[in-house]
């Protein structure tokens, strides 16, 4: 079977209607193959299911093997979910980053927490960065073949030499070959460089932006964001917070080359996380200039897109003078930007009574500012005994992904009944948090 390794599958659930129960497969089943080859992963197993003729090898529960011949539309879903998502092992990060955020977290988390991955189908599939020295020929070949986008990659810097020793990974530096693989073949890209103070700011920034535009037009966009630094940094590299003099350079070098390569390419490729914005006393950018806002994801562009969404929001919004009193907490970070938002919501609604509440990070430690690093304990106590209305809103980026659990196991019941206060989670958009502030309930 052309020397790929032996994999099987077992399937977790079949879904109703789909092709799969029209051929009697069930929870438990194997798949043995596809077209007589073996499955090594996901991304396997979606480009071979795509055709309009397949062969599968089933094996079920009793041993018995079938062969199913299926004719169907293209990239029509057979419908099945496997026990395991990646149907392989998780690649865990061979790296040791002196800005590893999982390096600063203290003992006693659940496991899952101090788990690095730099598994490049995450990337593709949940848009994970990883720093492609985990990647072998094979990988790179497949991202190839299948034509797996984007990729995110962590450049972090584009001298080798530094990036060795920024990831302590003497192999750290050969990366940028599999990078030339993938741009000669057309794969599209993200990036991120996670900045440390006098290590690869200032000249060595200049450096990595000015090799990063050969990547264009392939690579979309790259994120420059600060490193974030906890209390539990003992036995770690020495690293500074940035000041508000350091975020105006970052933004000066940033804004230099946004220029250049909107003159010369028509995108702005390199783009600031919102922080330095905010610590240098700035205003955010206009929505043109995130080029279609391609780093949600690392902090870029937030508040400039809420920002406009509740403006859009409200010019849907009469007004009126119903009564309400609510109470909103979060991050550092974002508090000054919420304020701002409320005040607008406040122009069309007079009698909303908001009590804004900012929550230092005690956990992690007061330079980390985000809203999505904030833990049940700390919003147990400053919010203890506080003034909280008729209802609670917080953002849905505190809970974990699709559940009801902040980051140290406190769940929203457990935090609504110490508080004695309804709590509403709050979505993303602009048009979640009108509704949330002026009508209640889950957004």
């Amino acid at each position: 079977m052309n020397g790929k390794k032996i994999m099987e599958h077992k399937i977790s659930a079949v879904e109703p209607g789909s092709i799969a129960e029209e051929l009697e497969l069930e929870p438990g089943d194997v798949l043995v193959s596809v077209n007589g080859e073996p499955v090594e992963d996901i991304f396997d197993y979606h480009y071979l299911t795509n055709e309009e003729y397949l062969e599968i090898l089933v094996r079920k529960a009793d041993g018995e093997e079938w062969e199913l011949e299926i004719e169907k539309e293209f990239e029509e879903d057979l419908g099945i979910t496997f026990e395991n998502s990646l149907m392989d092992e998780y690649r865990s990060c061979c790296n040791h980053c002196i800005f590893c955020f999982i390096d600063q977290m203290p003992k006693g988390m659940r496991d899952t927490l101090y788990f690095k991955d730099d598994d490049s189908r995450l990337s593709f599939l949940q848009g994970n960065y990883v720093t492609l020295t985990n990647m072998s020929d094979h990988d790179i070949e497949r991202i190839i073949r299948y034509h797996l986008e984007p990729i995110n990659i962590s450049f972090q810097t584009m001298n080798p030499k530094l990036r060795c020793e920024m990831l302590h990974n003497r192999f750290a530096g050969d990366v940028f070959p599999k990078v030339e693989r993938l741009f000669e073949a057309g794969i599209e890209m993200n990036g991120q460089i996670v900045l440390c103070r006098g290590i690869n700011d200032g000249k060595e920034l200049e450096y990595s932006i000015s090799q990063l535009e050969h990547y264009i037009p392939h690579l979309k966009s790259v994120s420059v964001v600060p490193v974030g630094l906890t209390r539990f940094r003992e036995g770690l590299a020495k690293l500074e917070p940035f000041t508000r003099e350091d975020a105006v350079e970052v933004l000066g070098i940033i804004e230099k080359w946004q220029q250049h390569f909107m003159k010369t390419y028509g995108t702005h490729l390199i783009h600031a996380g919102d922080e330095w914005y905010l610590l240098a006393e700035r205003e955010m950018p206009e929505a043109d200039s995130y080029d279609g806002y391609l780093q949600l994801e690392n902090g870029v562009g937030m508040m400039r897109l809420l920002q406009d969404e509740v403006s859009e929001a409200l010019k849907q919004c009469r007004g009126d003078d119903r009564p309400r009193r609510i109470s909103i907490a979060t991050g550092v970070l974002a508090y000054s930007c919420i304020e701002e938002q409320v005040e607008k919501i406040k122009q069309k609604y007079p009698r909303l009574q908001v009590n804004l509440f900012r929550i230092k990070n005690n956990f992690f430690g007061e330079r980390i500012t985000v809203s999505g690093l904030i833990t049940g304990a700390d919003l147990k106590e400053q919010l203890a005994g506080a003034d909280l209305g008729e209802r609670l809103l917080l953002p849905c980026s505190m809970l974990r992904t699709d559940e009801t659990v902040f980051l140290d196991d406190v769940t929203v019941e457990e935090l609504e009944k110490t508080l004695q206060i309804p709590i509403d989670i709050v979505k993303s958009s602009g048009q979640n948090f009108v509704d949330a502030v002026i009508d209640g309930g889950n957004s």
